[in-house]
């Protein structure tokens, strides 16, 4: 989806001061003499550099150099950027979130230095800080690299001194082994038992969403979208496009296929609902859970207790899961199943690339998973050492 273009405001003449005025997100600019090719020309300059950095003018022309700019002033101008520029179907993706807690801790430490006194040595002291708090290497190698991108980002809007980006990519990214920040566990492929295991314990919509997942090998945000007028049913295998994925604004196509035992999975879900609603509904859940325990209740029903809905509750079921709502139906299922370590629905993704590849190649799992190299396909899925014994059974 296009971003949309923010409104123009209008160039007026403030009679006062008899100057030409434009006011941007509540704030007054004065350009100058109203009705001058000088003010016109500042009007438009104004405009038009407001709409290529998002940030108000005065962040950039107030005096604000590298020299007198604070590392509080760059982080407050950049994160009105991202809150305009991480947007993804109307609301803010989790990017922005990454930013505030990355320049919360840049912010404690330096947040009052100058822009231009902020070297690698400093960086690296943030990231020492990170290793403190106990954050993984390769969270904390991409946090370094946020606090790189805002202040290549104050370079493009000219307050930012190159030189000031072109030391902080000096500092090189932690090493495996070679630091005191400690190590990410992998995610591993689910177990099947494990699987079956949770499915007498969950919602049927979450069921079949896991099964569904399992076949399909898609993403677990990709699933709890799923709508009707989103699947092809052309053909014996269907296809689903998503009006939305992870890697649309690269300009990339996804398509995720459903064979006979997905279809048999998800007819039920497409044939009973408007085609633009979604297939798994969390409010649908629940209401089958109150009708099922109506259903097993043995003493009559007080007229007190027939509608005991709150109008007014702080939180109510969805029309959609979303990815952390189904992570916690799993868990939920995993602790009524007694499995001590419970998986997520990331996991089920890494057991069928784990699986695609061996069976079909990395090349046939690199296209059916959706991603874009096959280096990506190589972290999902395992290595398959039980193929390499077999081979050196025979050859070696």
């Amino acid at each position: 989806m296009a971003k949309k273009r923010p409104h123009v405001p209008a160039c007026v003449h403030h009679k006062p001061t008899g100057q030409a005025r434009v006011r941007i997100e509540g704030r007054d600019f004065y350009l100058g003499k109203f009705g001058t090719p000088e003010a016109d020309e500042a009007y438009r300059r104004i405009i038009a550099e407001w709409f290529a950095s998002g940030t108000l003018p005065e962040a950039r022309t107030a005096g604000k150099t590298a020299e007198s700019l604070s590392i509080n002033e760059l982080i407050l101008a950049y994160f009105r950027f991202a809150q305009t520029y991480y947007v993804k179907n109307g609301e803010q993706t989790g990017e922005v979130s990454l930013i505030r807690d990355t320049m919360r801790v840049l912010r404690v430490h330096y947040g009052t230095s100058t822009a231009d006194s902020f070297g690698p040595l400093k960086l690296k002291a943030v990231r020492e800080s990170m290793i403190a708090k106990g954050w993984c290497r390769t969270e904390i190698n991409r946090k370094i690299g946020l606090i790189r991108r805002m202040f290549k980002w104050g370079v493009e809007n000219e307050i930012v001194r190159a030189d000031t980006l072109h030391a902080l990519q000096a500092v090189a990214g932690l090493r495996r082994g070679r630091s005191e920040a400690r190590e990410s566990e992998p995610v591993r492929p689910v177990a099947e038992a494990d699987i079956n295991a949770v499915l007498p314990f969950v919602a049927a919509q979450v069921r079949d969403m896991v099964r569904l997942q399992l076949l399909a090998g898609c993403r677990p945000g990709e699933i709890c979208s799923l709508r009707p007028c989103d699947v092809c049913r052309d053909g014996d295998v269907w296809e689903y496009r998503p009006e939305s994925h992870k890697t649309e604004h690269h300009g990339r196509e996804r398509i995720i296929f459903f064979g006979p035992r997905a279809q048999e999975i998800l007819c039920p879900w497409l044939d009973n609902r408007p085609a633009e609603a979604f297939c798994f509904s969390p409010a649908e859940a629940q209401a089958a859970r109150n009708a099922e325990k109506r259903r097993r209740r043995k003493s009559p029903v007080q007229p007190s207790q027939r509608d005991r809905t709150k109008p007014d509750a702080a939180r109510t079921p969805g029309d959609c899961y979303t990815t952390a709502s189904y992570r916690r139906a799993i868990q939920y299922g995993c602790t009524k199943a007694g499995i001590g370590d419970a998986w997520s629905p990331n996991q089920l993704r890494h057991s069928r690339a784990t699986w695609l590849r061996r069976q079909y190649g990395i090349e046939a799992a690199q296209v059916i998973l959706g991603h874009s190299t096959a280096d990506v396909t190589q972290i999902y899925a395992e290595r398959d050492f039980e193929s390499a014994r077999r081979v050196m059974a025979e050859v070696g």
